[in-house]
């Protein structure tokens, strides 16, 4: 992707190409289009996180809510999106043993008892054993210290996003 192209994107076109960035969530797109134009992605990258940041509490949990479990039941279903299939997998959470399945159940389940949303973390810069101390780790969280965790995961998620939308195509391929 060409980020002049993008730069000269229409708002439904801009909103069509980038609004899968933020997990079902193209409310965020349609808010940054007006910064254009962006000079860098991460200039675009910093326009998209200034709309969540500046969104209301609400809708910042609705971001959280749009993300899938971490092997959840969206997973099981097939009814995950692209990048979240990919992203999940790149950490080996579609091949679990039936152990780790029951225990990323548990922590599922447990975390969204606490917090009323789906554990967020940034899949692909952590192993498998990662990810599952991470979430125990997160879950002894005070609710502001995990809406800010969450949201930092969700920009870290998101900027990787980013950065395979515009690398050359010989690196989206490799």
């Amino acid at each position: 992707m060409d980020l002049d192209a993008v730069n000269r994107m229409d708002h439904a076109t801009f909103v069509a190409t980038l609004g899968g960035v933020f997990e079902n969530s193209p409310w965020v797109a349609e808010q940054a289009w007006g910064a254009r134009p962006f000079r860098t992605v991460e200039a675009l990258h910093s326009g998209m996180v200034a709309v969540v940041r500046g969104a209301a509490p609400a809708q910042q949990l609705a971001l959280f809510r749009a993300h899938p479990e971490l092997a959840g039941r969206e997973a099981r279903a097939g009814e995950m999106t692209d990048s979240s299939k990919t992203e999940q997998s790149s950490a080996g959470l579609d091949s679990l043993t039936v152990a780790e399945f029951v225990r990323i159940g548990e922590l599922n389940l447990a975390y969204r008892a606490k917090f009323g949303h789906p554990f967020i973390i940034a899949v692909r810069n952590h192993t498998k054993q990662g990810i599952f101390e991470a979430f125990a780790r997160r879950l002894e969280n005070a609710a502001d210290a995990e809406r800010t965790a969450a949201l930092s995961e969700v920009f870290t998620i998101t900027r990787l996003r980013l950065d395979a939308m515009f690398a050359p195509a010989a690196v989206r391929s490799a």
